[in-house]
């Protein structure tokens, strides 16, 4: 039996521009929010925008990783429930347990999903044996380097390695050649136990420059389970996405279809609640293969937002709540294409470096199918200690072509001074004659990088202004 709990009052556990995204979700459902912050984030725009806020002492990273007392702050606060947004802690089964334990709700999938999607290993043979393809490669952790050898040459090279207990291309390498597999091994499960303090690795054949596709799921407590249709992450560096696009404008339909059938029979089968997000990698022959699932919300749900009309945040609050989904599949009608891009603050001149320091000018982009989502502003000073991302844009038209130049159109717009960012790389990308004819697979980055001709900093006429104006008045006092 489903009890429902009405939400009053939620504690978002996080910062920038996934907390103000929550916190706005949260005010048109007339909940209260209460935000936390580290104290490099004071000045931060979630926190003026939240019913209430506190500041977590201490080091600017453990702040948000620091659940007990998050959860302290949140029964302290009276609040009903904690949504986790992405990073940080919204993929940790202990903190979701523990707030269950506290008589909190944890606004997300249930612990036991998130620790078995958080094994990669274990969540490829769960998949396996409800019916969804999966890649050849190890069902077992594998720390012992001759049987990894072993394994990699009975699949085949190339191979890829990759951490059992993380992601984001941390404690991953792919293997193109035998020699070279004792070496990248090491290195893998060496970067595997620094970021993810267990060293353990699986193998799987590599599939090279395949389309990075994922299937967006929304499930109820009722056993009810629908898609929202898929998204096209294939442009990549690093395994980094810096854009995504919803619908994919060159999947086969039969493909779209089978991906959408598996994928709701899945989490049902599973017993899957909240949004969750199925990831695949389809090869140039139309297979697909699962990969992982991401037992949260996804950074580029704003595109899935805007072709089907649904707030995914709101959902997973009303789902927590114990609430029913209010629509079946057939209601569910997609509209138009949709293209989010990740706004960075890294030097593309020097590798795409995390790029720290002062916004002495920022305009976003505006007009009819534009959103922007950022916690970033004019004078703000963004720390060293996060993600480089700073702001995410969003355009959506009814036609790939006219997605394609609003884009162009609104990156062009797009202005943020004092700090390199990927702005040049993202306007000459839809320039591309072959990204404007939709046709792109997770190699597209290292073929055109080389080609893409990247400025370190605009011109600014504003800029040199102020530069002149300071050395007047310097004069002058002299």
């Amino acid at each position: 039996m489903v009890v429902k709990k009405k939400i009053k009052k939620v504690l978002v556990a996080n910062r920038g521009e996934v907390a103000t995204r929550i916190i706005r979700a949260c005010k048109e459902l007339g909940i209260k929010t209460v935000a936390i912050y580290s104290e490099v984030d004071a000045n931060g725009i979630w926190v003026k925008k939240a019913d209430e806020a506190y500041m977590i002492p201490g080091d600017p990273i453990k702040a948000y990783l620091n659940f007990y007392k998050i959860v302290d702050l949140a029964k302290q606060t009276r609040c009903d429930a904690i949504h986790p947004g992405y990073g940080f802690l919204a993929e940790n089964a202990d903190f979701a347990e523990y707030c269950e334990k506290r008589g909190l709700i944890f606004i997300g999938p249930k612990p036991e999903h998130i620790r078995l999607f958080g094994d990669k290993i274990t969540s490829k043979k769960v998949m396996r044996e409800v019916g969804v393809p999966v890649l050849p490669g190890t069902v077992e952790p594998i720390k012992d380097i001759e049987e990894a050898k072993r394994i990699a040459k009975e699949i085949g090279f190339p191979v890829i390695i990759k951490a059992a207990y993380g992601g984001g291309g941390r404690g991953m390498r792919i293997v193109e050649r035998e020699e070279d597999f004792e070496s990248l091994f090491k290195s893998a499960t060496s970067e595997a136990e620094k970021f993810f303090g267990k060293g353990d690795v699986f193998i799987e054949k590599y599939v090279k420059n395949p389309r990075h596709i994922e299937i967006q799921v929304l499930a109820d407590k009722y056993g009810n389970v629908i898609h929202l249709g898929e998204r096209d992450c294939s442009i990549q560096r690093r395994h980094q996405k810096i854009i995504e696009i919803a619908p994919s404008p060159k999947l086969n339909p039969e493909v779209r279809r089978e991906l959408y059938r598996i994928a709701v029979k899945a989490m049902f089968k599973l017993g899957y609640e909240s949004a969750g997000t199925l990831e695949f990698l389809v090869d140039e022959n139309d297979n697909f293969y699962f990969i992982e699932m991401n037992t949260r919300l996804q950074v580029e749900h704003t595109i899935t937002e805007t072709i089907t009309g649904v707030d995914i945040v709101q959902r997973m609050i009303r789902i927590a709540e114990g609430e029913k989904l209010p629509f079946l599949q057939e209601d569910i009608n997609f509209r138009g294409y949709s293209i989010e891009f990740r706004i960075n603050a890294e030097d593309p001149t020097k590798n795409f470096a995390p790029s720290p320091g002062k916004i002495t000018s920022y305009y976003s982009p505006g007009g009819p199918g534009v959103r922007i989502d950022a916690a970033v502003y004019k004078d703000y000073i963004i720390p060293p200690y996060y993600d480089s991302m700073i702001a995410k844009l969003t355009v959506w038209a009814l036609t790939w072509e006219q997605t394609v130049n609003r884009a162009r159109r609104a990156l062009e717009e797009f202005q943020v001074r004092g700090v390199p960012t990927n702005l040049p790389l993202l306007r000459q990308i839809v320039r591309d004659k072959d990204f404007k004819e939709g046709i792109f697979d997770t190699g597209y980055l290292d073929r055109k990088l080389p080609t893409f001709k990247l400025k370190h900093k605009e011109e600014n006429p504003e800029d040199l202004a102020v530069v002149i104006s300071a050395a007047i008045a310097a004069y002058h006092r002299i």
